[in-house]
């Protein structure tokens, strides 16, 4: 038969195994749960595989990512403020180096060859006249001064190529130092009309050298040089007269016009002293060529270098040479053309025309100062 407990007590209950078993479960799982939370910080702070930086901080440039793994700090917080002054300047990304700089597009030049010395400049001295004086000697010789350069052909600028500009006058010249003398030589400058005035408003400082001759002998010698080339012209006394019975001078023609000295010289002397114009004696250009280009040498302010000792005589030509060196014996003399034996002319025509030229002549003598001894 079953007994009762008494009515008045309760049995004492053992305690349950399952409610020891339910705090292990909630244990583990809080510290389950907080080693999740600090693998999840680490991770996100120290920029692991599994957890990408973008949910902690945005995105920065790789340096920025550099420096932050260097100085690491919480998930999410901002970094502490620096006190004003002491934070280092933010460095900039390195660029890269400039590509080298390139020629603009164009045809490829050639090496430039050696440069030139000197410049091209206008003459400060022109041999004005006159023809068949000896012009082509005078030029010859001063070519031999080292302090000046001359144009071996006669440009014919003030003359007959004015309208091309002063340019293109220049363009011809040769290329001279600062010290040296540009010099060219154009024979029937000193008969132009023009020409005075187009050379002083080229350059009033301009120095001018006439070659001077007899007249009579200047105008022998012009005829020859025209009748070499054309033979078939008049005689020398049928271009000489209008009328020769009556001693009547044809001072139409060229070569008796420009023999009369004093009248050329009249346009001259309207623009230019008479100290910037040297004249050189065409005869004694041939009997002491030294003398007559040391005066030359003077007028154009340069030392005198040539002197004897550039000159050989040649009796066949009847003219100075100039010898090509002190080393060589081989003289240098003047074209063909110059020494040419001259045409033979009545004795009677010469007289007429020495009294001729006779007033010309003297008026000449008198207007430079000079004289010449042609009478």
């Amino acid at each position: 038969m079953a007994h009762r407990a008494p009515s008045g007590r309760a049995p004492a209950a053992a305690p349950a195994p399952s409610r020891r078993l339910a705090r292990r479960v909630l244990v583990l799982f809080t510290l389950s749960l907080s080693c999740s939370y600090l693998c999840y910080s680490l991770l996100c702070c120290c920029g692991g595989p599994a957890a990408p930086r973008a949910r902690c901080a945005p995105a920065r440039s790789a340096a920025a990512a550099k420096k932050l793994l260097q100085k690491s700090r919480p998930c999410g917080r901002p970094p502490p403020a620096e006190p004003p002054g002491s934070a280092a300047p933010a460095r900039r990304p390195r660029e890269p180096p400039a590509p080298p700089a390139r020629s603009p597009p164009g045809p490829a030049r050639s090496p430039p060859g050696p440069a030139r010395p000197g410049a091209k400049r206008l003459p400060q001295a022109i041999v004005v006249g006159v023809k068949k004086g000896g012009t082509r000697a005078v030029l010859e010789f001063i070519r031999v001064h080292p302090d000046v350069r001359a144009l071996g052909t006669e440009p014919h600028f003030f003359d007959r190529n004015y309208d091309r500009g002063l340019e293109w006058y220049r363009s011809l010249m040769p290329r001279t130092l600062d010290s040296q003398i540009t010099v060219e030589k154009t024979p029937s400058y000193f008969v132009t009309k023009e020409a005075p005035r187009r050379i002083f408003n080229m350059s009033r400082d301009t120095k001018l050298i006439v070659v001077v001759r007899n007249p009579v002998t200047r105008a022998i010698s012009d005829y020859t040089q025209t009748l070499s080339k054309k033979p078939d012209i008049p005689t020398f006394e049928g271009l000489s007269f209008r009328n020769r019975s009556l001693g009547l001078v044809d001072t139409s023609w060229n070569a008796i016009r420009i023999g009369m000295y004093a009248v050329h010289l009249e346009s001259w002397l309207q623009y230019f002293p008479l100290s910037q114009i040297h004249f050189v004696s065409g005869e004694k250009l041939i009997t002491d060529p030294a003398g007559e280009m040391g005066k030359v040498q003077d007028f154009l302010g340069i030392k005198r270098v040539i002197t004897d000792k550039h000159f050989y005589f040649n009796k066949t030509k009847g003219f100075p040479c100039l010898k090509k060196s002190e080393s060589s014996s081989l003289p240098r003399c003047l074209g063909k053309s110059k020494g040419r034996t001259h045409v033979q002319i009545d004795p009677e025509v010469i007289e007429q025309l020495r009294d001729f030229y006779r007033p010309y002549n003297i008026k000449f003598y008198e207007t430079v100062g000079q004289d010449f001894r042609w009478e």
